[in-house]
């Protein structure tokens, strides 16, 4: 009975935290995209509990894709999205080399000018790493 219980308190935990729902869901059988979907889908949840609105997912032209970008007040953030289930080979934060910052920023620019309104926004590049069902918000992850 002891352990049906867990089972069960357990599941309702997944079902109150969308964010250990990524890793829950994260079988043998699913890949990387449903994965990285997933993990996109629990930082964009992240960011509007912090307030966020998030302006658009998976902004993407020929030299670089941006994962999401949100906004609260003057302020735009470039986020980032990684998971690892281990922190092998320096983990998720590491993975965003030079080159692909360079790459986040050229893309960014090209978002502002197609969102003329964002102008004016600050802009701020932050990675969101989702890593066994919890949020790590890197602020200021880079500069452009």
């Amino acid at each position: 009975m002891g352990t049906h219980q867990g089972r069960r308190t357990d599941a309702a935990r997944r079902q109150r935290n969308p964010i250990a729902a990524v890793f829950a869901a994260n079988s043998p059988g699913m890949d990387r995209r449903q994965t990285g979907t997933l993990a996109e889908n629990s930082a964009c949840a992240f960011l509007e509990a912090q307030g966020f609105t998030i302006v658009t997912r998976n902004f993407l032209r020929r030299i670089g894709e941006l994962d999401i970008v949100a906004r609260a007040g003057d302020l735009l953030v470039v986020a980032e999205v990684r998971t690892r289930g281990t922190e092998r080979f320096g983990g998720a934060a590491a993975s965003i080399t030079r080159p692909k910052q360079r790459r986040i920023a050229a893309t960014t620019s090209l978002l502002l000018q197609q969102y003329r309104e964002l102008r004016n926004c600050r802009v701020r590049f932050d990675v969101i790493v989702i890593r066994n069902g919890t949020v790590e918000w890197l602020k200021h992850a880079f500069d452009a």
